[in-house]
C-alpha cells in the first residue's frame, strides 16, 4: 500500500474518532502512531490531512452541504462524512494532488470501509465538485 493512501487510511481513523467521541486531536494522533509502526513520511501526510480537515471543517462542512442537497451532516454516516472531508480538503486546499486521484483514492476508502453504495454517493458528491470546478475554470 503507497504511503498517502495509508496517510488517509489513518485520517479517516482519527477523524471517525474525532467525531465520534469527541476526543482530542492531538490523543487520536498519538494513539493511531503508536498503534502502528509508521515511516515519517506517512505520519507527516496524516498530521496534514487531519489538521487541515480540523481547521477548515466550517468550510468543508459548508461544501459538503451545498453537494449534497442540502442533507444534513448527521444524516450522512460518521465514515463517508470524514471520507468527504479528507477529499474536500485535497481539493481545496492541497495544489499538487490532482483531483482525480483525491476523488479516486476517496472511493476506494469507501469501499473498504463503508456500506456498500456508500462508494457511489462519494464518487458522486465529489465529482459534483469536480465538475463545477471545471466549468469555473473555463469561464476564468
Amino acid at each position: 500500500m503507497g504511503g498517502r493512501r495509508l496517510s488517509r487510511e489513518l485520517a479517516l481513523k482519527v477523524l471517525f474518532q474525532i467525531d465520534l467521541v469527541n476526543t482530542n486531536m492531538e490523543e487520536a494522533l498519538k494513539y493511531n502512531f503508536e498503534s502502528n509502526e509508521l515511516p515519517e513520511e506517512v505520519k507527516e501526510f496524516t498530521i496534514i490531512l487531519v489538521r487541515g480537515v480540523i481547521s477548515n471543517l466550517a468550510e468543508i462542512d459548508k461544501e459538503i452541504k451545498s453537494y449534497t442537497n442540502n442533507w444534513s451532516l448527521e444524516r450522512i454516516t460518521n465514515i463517508d462524512r470524514n471520507i468527504l472531508r479528507i477529499a474536500i480538503y485535497e481539493i481545496l486546499y492541497i495544489d499538487n494532488i490532482p483531483k482525480s486521484v483525491s476523488i479516486n483514492e476517496a472511493v476506494e476508502l469507501a469501499k473498504k470501509y463503508s456500506t456498500k453504495s456508500s462508494f457511489s454517493f462519494v464518487n458522486g458528491v465529489l465529482g459534483k465538485i469536480n465538475k463545477i470546478d471545471k466549468i469555473l475554470k473555463k469561464i476564468d
